[in-house]
């Protein structure tokens, strides 16, 4: 990395200065620096530099599930490069929908080890060249790198860098500004143009305007310097001028666009973004002209509500990431996430109809008191929640008083001044009902209410195919709970435990199982798989495959794996099985293994050590009839522990699989002298934290025990 600049202490200024060195070193216009908090599996943004926090509300909160870049980028521990719109619309359509701007674009993670602690976001203008140059890669890879140790750094330090309710601003680069006798020359020279400047900051604020300038647009310095155009002046109030500034601030390159101040006035604008603002040159043109932007006709948005540009960035926002939330409490979490911030909302829940009554899915803002009132409301009552449902018309109160006078006796949250009661219909069925709370009176004028409806629509969709989802992975789970042990049988001599982890997306079904088969005194057998595909076919096969392993359970480990192995070929099932089976000699202290292309199995001796099993392959179950299994003997004396595990516990996109199982390898020994229920705990944790969760995870770990009973 580059020079860092004098010495910083805290690990927030060391974060800000790397995410600084990795604009100036790359030439980016926009960074956003994100953090991973342990255990959790969303993004939060803490950093940003190049655009204003308003534009980035929308990336605030990123889960590792969604369909992003830098999601991509901290999964598979690798950079992400978009050289175009095109691109980017074609890999990534959802921020191609909310940004349809002309940008390149670089997410990578900081890493320290196997460990994603975030991500960094760089963007830059449209006119950068298709691939990032040498110098550009190593300066990302770099600053990565000094973001990581940061993050690290503290952690160990026990003071954690955490990301705030919304991220740091870091200021723009700016020139010194001019001595006053070049201030003056400047602005005689502004003045002395046919046409009129004025700049805006990153904001879209007016911080400089011309009197050419002024007349052209209707209206005075005085009364438009410090203002949104936009929201000072009427004719402006179109979402699309809006559009046009975040799309200079976003692309940093020049944009224009004509448009009609009323009656009859036509107006060229030129914008010249940089990282501090925006130039503005107005120009008459006269006649009329095709690309002109609509005339705003209605008012200037309340200050209580967003603007339009800014309400339909985020309702387009909102429509793409609903298409995307699979259950119920995905849908809700995005609700919660987008709809507060965006619209200024206090407080909301959003309830579902089930047996003719309101279920309370969630709520934020809300006090549990008053949630209490809405749960279990039947539909037949005069609740405001129901109300809205049996009339199917959206209930607005702009005051505490209007609430009042129509439920009487009624009460809202202390705090809360304004409300609006949205039924949820889906193909005319009623879903539920979402309600709004805010601490200030609101005038709800007829485009919000049309907005607010519209967002109802979006979310009664998004409910009723979440609804369907859960029912079918309730369905699902069911099915799985019944293909898997429901406990696994004590034996004596042995200390065993298993976990199993569903993928993370997906239908939360899949072919990974185990089993542990008690044969008689002295013996037992165990045995983990992984049928391919996640789907109920998976399933369903994985259950007979098991079924197979352990009804052949007791013969030598080369004869089971190549009688379930003829099973598969004659079924015809197309779908390939990998298998491990143990069998285990207790009172030989021995157990004689066969695998079918199965992960190998660690052994932890008594002492801690631990190694990797590279046992003689066999292949997968159901590709050759007439496969053979080689078997291989090992001591297996008191207080050694074998681990049995499938592919989801070590596959890390990007890494290599045998560094993976070394690490896995390591966790087992430095578990050593804990019972296994805790030792398989601790696994588990691991695997969260290393691997993307995209696949099952199936575990089973078996301890010969010292002495009698341990």
């Amino acid at each position: 990395m580059g020079n860092v600049g004098p010495a910083i202490d805290s690990a927030e200024e060391r974060l800000d200065e790397a995410v600084a060195c990795a604009v100036r070193e790359t030439g980016a216009a926009v960074a956003m620096l994100y953090l991973l908090p342990p255990g959790e599996s969303t993004l939060r943004l803490a950093v940003l530099a190049g655009i204003p926090a308003e534009i980035a509300d929308p990336w605030l909160r990123v889960p590792l599930s969604a369909p992003i870049p830098v999601s991509d980028a901290v999964k598979d521990r690798h950079l992400v490069w978009l050289g175009s719109q095109e691109e980017l619309a074609r890999r990534y359509p959802r921020p191609a929908l909310v940004l349809p701007y002309r940008f390149a674009l670089a997410a990578a993670p900081l890493v320290v080890g196997a460990e994603a602690l975030g991500g960094l976001v760089l963007l830059w203008p449209g006119s950068h060249p298709a691939q990032l140059t040498p110098q550009e890669r190593a300066a990302v890879h770099d600053c990565c790198g000094e973001a990581a140790r940061v993050l690290y750094e503290a952690r160990e330090q026990g003071r954690p860098v955490k990301a705030g309710a919304g991220p740091r601003v870091l200021p723009p680069v700016t020139a010194p500004p001019p001595a006053h006798t070049e201030a003056v020359a400047a602005a005689d020279f502004l003045g002395r143009l046919p046409g009129g400047c004025c700049t805006l900051d990153m904001h879209g604020r007016i911080t400089f305007l011309t009197e050419t300038g002024a007349e052209l647009v209707g209206g005075r310095v005085e009364d438009l310097v410090g203002t949104l155009p936009w929201e000072s002046l009427r004719w402006m109030a179109d979402p699309l001028f809006e559009d046009q500034y975040r799309g200079a601030m976003i692309s940093r390159e020049p944009m224009s666009f004509v448009a009609l101040r009323p009656p009859d006035q036509w107006l060229s604008f030129r914008l010249y973004p940089d990282a501090s603002g925006i130039s503005v040159y107005i120009t008459p043109v006269s006649g009329p002209h095709a690309p002109a932007l609509p005339t705003a006709t209605g008012a200037a948005a309340s200050p209580s509500a967003p603007g339009r540009a800014v309400a339909l960035y985020h309702l387009m926002h909102l429509a793409a990431t609903l298409t995307e939330a699979v259950g119920i409490q995905d849908v809700v979490e995005l609700i919660a996430e987008q709809l507060v911030p965006a619209f200024r909302i206090q407080a909301l829940a959003v309830l579902t109809v089930a047996e003719g009554r309101l279920r309370i899915e969630g709520h934020r803002g809300f006090g549990d008191e008053l949630m209490e009132c809405f749960e279990g409301a039947p539909l037949t009552s005069g609740a405001p929640v129901a109300q809205v449902l049996n009339t199917g018309v959206p209930a607005f109160y702009r005051t505490f008083d209007e609430f009042r006078r129509a439920f009487r006796p009624a009460s809202l949250q202390e705090g809360l001044a304004a409300c609006a009661f949205l039924p949820l219909f889906a193909s005319g069925r009623p879903v539920g009902t979402l309600v709004f709370g805010y601490d200030r009176t609101r005038p709800f004028e007829p485009e919000e209410r049309a907005l607010l409806t519209s967002i109802a629509g979006l979310i009664a969709q998004a409910l009723d195919r979440a609804r369907l989802y859960d029912t079918k992975e309730q369905l699902a789970h069911s099915l799985q709970a019944h293909l898997l042990p429901h406990t696994l049988p004590r034996i004596g001599g042995l200390d065993v435990a298993a976990r199993y982890l569903p993928a993370t997306r997906g239908m939360g079904i899949g072919g990974d199982f185990y089993d542990v088969i008690p044969l008689d005194a002295t013996t037992a057998a165990a045995a983990i798989g992984d049928v391919q595909g996640h789907n109920v076919t998976a399933a369903a096969l994985m259950g007979q495959v098991r079924t197979a392993v352990h009804a052949s359970a007791g013969a030598p480990p080369a004869e089971v794996l190549a009688r379930t192995n003829r099973l598969l070929a004659d079924l015809d099932a197309d779908l390939f099985t990998s298998c491990l089976y143990v069998h285990l000699d207790l009172a030989g202290h021995r157990a004689l293994l066969a695998t079918a292309g199965h992960p190998p199995p660690l052994l932890r001796h008594p002492g801690g050590e631990t190694e990797v099993l590279r046992l003689p392959p066999g292949l997968l179950l159901g590709v050759d009839r007439d496969a053979r299994y080689p078997t291989t003997e090992i001591p297996l004396p008191p207080g050694a522990a074998l681990a049995l595990y499938t592919d989801g516990l070590v596959e890390v996109p990007g890494a290599d699989i045998d560094r993976s199982t070394a690490a896995l390898a390591e966790q087992f020994g430095l578990n050593t002298g804990r019972p296994m229920e805790a030792v398989a705990d601790s696994l588990v944790r691991y695997a969260k934290e290393v691997t993307p969760g995209s696949d099952d995870i199936a575990l089973l770990l078996i301890e010969a025990l010292r002495g009698e009973g341990g």
